[in-house]
C-alpha cells in the first residue's frame, strides 16, 4: 500500500501542474476578453466623438501600477499638449491618490499635473503641487523654477524671496537665482516708491545689489530715487557704477547724467565720466559732441561725431550730424534739405525698437526687465547697430 502511494504521488504532481497551467490559460483568456471588450468599447466611444468616456475606459484597461504608470503619464502629457486639460488632470490625478504606484512615479505624475494646472490657469492647486516636490531629489530643480515663474505671475515678490532664502540653506547660491532675487527686491523697492517711501526702497535696491553686483537695475533706480531728491551729485555716482557692472546700459545712464549735470552745473563731472566710455554707444558719443558743441565748438563737433561714424555709424549720429550742418550751413536751400532729411531720418528712428531680448528675439521700445516672450530675466538690452546704440 505505502509503495502503491509513492508511485502515485509523481502523477499527482503532473495532474496539479496540468490543472494550474489550464487555470492560468484561462485566467488569461478571460483578461484578454475583458481588455478586448474594453478596447472595442472605448474605440466605439471615440468614433462617436464621446473622449471623455474613451479616456474612462481606457483607464480601466491598463490597471494602475508601476509598471504602467509611464504609459498614463505620456497618456495625459498627450491630453495636456492638445489643450484638453480637464482630461490631463483627471488622469494624472488619477496615478497621484493610486497607494500601488512607488513614490517615483507618483512624483513623476505629480510633476506633469502641477503643469497642467499652470496652464488651466490654476495656479494656487499647481504652487501646492510643486511645494510637494521641493523635497525630491530628481524633480526639486523643475519645482523651484516652476514656482519661481507662479511667483513671477502673480507678482509675490516676498514669496519668491523666501523660497531662494531655503534654496540656498539646501543648495547654495546659484547665478540665475541670485539674478532672480535681485530683480525681486528691485520690484519690491519700485512699489515703495510709488508709496512715498524712498528710504525702504533704497534699503531693498542695497539687499539687489548685494543679490546679484551685475545688475544695473538697482542703480538706475538708485539713480531715479537721488535726482527726485535733487540729490545730483550722489545720482552721477550711482549712474557712475551701470558701465562697471554692463556697459551695453551705460546708453540708459547717460541722458541720467546729463540731466544731473544740467541741473547741477556740473559739466566737469559729466565730462570726466564720459571719458572712458563714451565711444562704447552712440547715446555716450553724442553726449560728448554736445559737450563740444556747448562750449560753441560746432565745427570740432562735428569733425569728431563724423570719425566717429566712419567705425561705428547709427541713424542717431546722422541725424546729430545733419542737426550740426544745419546750425553751420550758409545757403538757405541747403539748410531745407538737411532740415527735411533730419525729419525724415528722426521719424524712422522713432519708429524702430530700442530693446531686444538676447534669449528669444523680443523686441519694443519699452524696457522690460523680465522679457514678456521668454518670461527670463536681465536678457533684454538695448539694440546695437545701425539702428540702436
Amino acid at each position: 500500500m505505502l509503495e502503491l502511494l509513492f508511485l502515485l504521488l509523481p502523477v499527482a504532481a503532473g495532474y496539479g501542474w496540468v490543472m494550474g497551467r489550464n487555470s492560468l490559460r484561462q485566467a488569461q483568456r478571460k483578461q484578454s476578453k475583458i481588455l478586448s471588450r474594453h478596447y472595442f468599447k472605448g474605440l466605439n466611444f471615440l468614433l462617436s466623438d464621446q473622449p471623455d468616456k474613451a479616456v474612462d475606459t481606457l483607464i480601466k484597461m491598463i490597471n494602475l501600477d508601476s509598471d504602467t504608470a509611464d504609459t498614463h503619464i505620456a497618456m495625459g502629457n498627450f491630453f495636456r499638449h492638445r489643450g484638453e486639460l480637464d482630461r490631463a488632470i483627471k488622469i494624472h490625478q488619477n496615478l497621484v491618490n493610486q497607494k500601488d504606484v512607488d513614490t517615483a512615479h507618483q512624483h513623476a505624475a505629480l510633476q506633469e499635473l502641477g503643469k497642467d494646472y499652470i496652464q488651466a490657469g490654476f495656479l494656487e492647486r499647481a504652487e501646492n503641487a510643486f511645494t510637494q516636490l521641493l523635497q525630491s531629489e530628481k524633480h526639486a530643480l523643475e519645482a523651484q523654477t516652476q514656482l519661481f515663474n507662479i511667483y513671477q505671475t502673480t507678482k509675490e515678490w516676498d514669496r519668491g524671496i523666501e523660497l531662494a532664502e531655503k534654496l540656498f540653506a539646501i543648495q547654495g547660491e546659484t547665478d540665475e537665482i541670485c539674478q532672480r532675487i535681485s530683480h525681486f527686491y528691485c520690484e519690491q523697492a519700485q512699489l515703495l516708491v510709488r508709496k512715498g517711501d524712498d528710504k525702504e526702497a533704497e534699503k531693498l535696491l542695497h539687499r539687489a545689489i548685494m543679490s546679484d553686483e551685475k545688475n544695473v537695475r538697482p542703480w538706475l533706480l538708485l539713480a531715479d530715487i537721488a535726482i527726485r531728491t535733487q540729490d545730483y551729485d550722489q545720482a552721477m555716482d550711482y549712474l557712475g557704477e551701470v558701465p562697471k557692472r554692463d556697459v551695453s546700459w551705460f546708453s540708459e545712464a547717460v541722458p541720467l547724467l546729463e540731466k544731473c549735470a544740467e541741473s547741477s552745473d556740473n559739466w566737469e563731472k559729466l565730462e570726466a565720466m564720459l571719458e572712458q566710455y563714451w565711444q562704447k554707444c552712440a547715446t555716450a558719443y553724442l553726449a560728448k559732441v554736445n559737450l563740444l558743441a556747448r562750449r560753441g565748438d560746432k565745427p570740432k563737433a562735428a569733425e569728431v561725431l563724423l570719425e566717429q561714424l566712419r567705425t561705428h555709424p547709427t541713424m542717431k549720429g546722422f541725424k546729430t550730424l545733419m542737426k550740426l550742418y544745419i546750425e553751420l550751413q550758409a545757403q538757405q536751400q541747403a539748410t531745407d534739405s538737411l532740415q527735411l532729411l533730419s525729419e525724415l531720418v528722426e521719424a524712422q528712428i522713432n519708429q524702430r525698437p530700442k530693446y531686444r531680448c538676447h534669449g528669444c528675439g523680443f523686441s519694443g521700445r519699452q524696457i522690460h526687465w523680465l522679457c514678456p516672450s521668454c518670461k527670463k530675466w536681465g536678457l533684454v538690452k538695448p539694440i546695437k547697430g545701425l539702428d540702436g546704440e
